[in-house]
């Protein structure tokens, strides 16, 4: 089966987890989540692989997340279209595998899926 990794080529993490795939010879998807944003029914299908709510997946330290959504409490739906309307939000690298995702932070999470 192959691998679908969402990935930010300038994230040095992204760029590990990446090479964990590439150095273990795993078939792999790349999606640049930034320039190919998800859409809504691709975050829910996300966030039910991983097992987390929308809020869980959001990078806290982003300045856009300290600017407009720190200390919000916000719904499911309205994470996942802050997410949609700010891609640098979703955490990452994101590495799926059939039904089954993690978040390569540290990189060595990818291991589990293999």
């Amino acid at each position: 089966m192959n691998f679908t990794i969402y990935h930010n080529p300038r994230c040095r993490k992204s760029r590990e987890t990446l090479a964990l795939l590439v150095d273990n010879n795993k078939k792999h998807e790349i999606v640049l989540y930034l320039e190919d944003i998800p859409r809504q029914k691709d975050l829910k299908a996300i966030l039910k692989k991983l097992g987390i709510p929308a809020k869980d997946l959001i990078r806290k330290g982003e300045s856009i997340y300290k600017e407009l959504y720190k200390n919000k409490d916000l719904s499911e739906s309205e994470w996942i279209k802050a997410m949609i309307a700010n891609p640098k939000l979703i955490e990452r690298p994101i590495v799926i595998k059939g039904d089954q995702a993690i978040i390569g932070r540290p990189p060595e999470n990818v291991l589990d899926l293999f």
